[in-house]
C-alpha cells in the first residue's frame, strides 16, 4: 500500500485513477481546484489545490511515496509541477501523458500527421514539450504514460497492450478506455517498469 498524492483527481483520467487507487487499498490525497468534485471513496482525502501554485502544491505533496499528475498540459507548467514535487521531497512522479508525441513511424509523430485535429494541437504540443522537459530530469524517478489516440470512457477490462514510443493500433483504430488506462497507471506505480521513460497503453 502506497501513500499517493493525485493532482487533478476530479478529471476524466484522474477520477478513474483515483477509483483504481482506492480499490487497490492505497491511501490517496486527492487534489483538485474544486475539492467538492472529488469522489468520496475509501482511503481518499480530498484537498483543494492549484497545479500552478508551486509553494501551496509542494506543501500538499509532502510526506507521500509518489505523486501522479493528471492535469491538462495547457493548464499547467512542467517547471511548476516538477518544482513542487522536488520541494516536497518526493522522488516518484507519474504523469498522465498524451498521444500526440507518439510516433506512427520512426521520426513521424501523431501530431504531425495529416488530419490531426487543429483543436487538439495546443494540448498535444504542450504534452510533447512536457515530455521533452522530463527527459532532462535525472533527480526524479518519473514516468510518462501516453494513452492511445482515442482516450474515452469505457469498461475496465484489465486486458490491453503496452508499448514504448510508437502508437498502438488495432483493427478499427487506436483506443484505450479511461478505466483501463488507470489500471496500467496503478500497475506502474505498484511495480515500476518504466522509470525515466515514456510508455503507452492501448488495445
Amino acid at each position: 500500500m502506497a501513500n499517493v498524492a493525485l493532482i487533478g483527481a476530479s478529471g476524466d483520467a484522474g477520477s478513474r485513477i483515483l477509483a483504481e487507487l482506492s480499490d487497490r487499498g492505497h491511501q490517496v490525497t486527492a487534489i483538485a481546484r474544486n475539492a467538492d468534485r472529488i469522489a468520496s471513496l475509501p482511503g481518499v482525502t480530498p484537498r483543494q489545490g492549484d497545479a500552478n501554485d508551486r509553494q501551496g502544491l509542494g506543501a500538499l505533496l509532502e510526506g507521500h511515496d509518489a505523486v501522479i499528475s493528471a492535469v491538462p498540459f495547457t493548464a499547467s507548467d512542467v517547471r511548476t509541477l516538477v518544482g513542487a514535487v522536488r520541494d516536497a521531497g518526493v522522488t516518484r512522479y507519474l504523469v498522465v501523458g498524451g498521444a500526440g508525441s507518439l510516433e506512427v513511424a520512426p521520426g513521424e509523430k501523431v501530431i504531425d500527421q495529416p488530419g490531426f485535429p487543429e483543436a487538439y494541437k495546443p494540448e498535444a504540443s504542450a504534452g510533447g514539450e512536457f515530455l521533452d522537459f522530463l527527459r532532462g530530469v535525472a533527480d526524479l524517478d518519473w514516468t510518462f504514460l501516453s494513452p492511445s489516440a482515442e482516450f474515452v470512457p469505457g469498461a475496465r477490462t484489465g486486458t490491453f497492450r503496452l508499448g514504448q514510443d510508437t502508437l498502438l493500433t488495432h483493427e478499427g483504430g487506436s483506443s484505450i478506455s479511461f478505466e483501463d488506462y488507470a489500471v496500467a497507471m496503478v500497475d506502474e506505480l505498484e511495480t515500476p517498469r518504466h522509470v525515466r521513460q515514456r510508455f503507452t497503453v492501448g488495445y
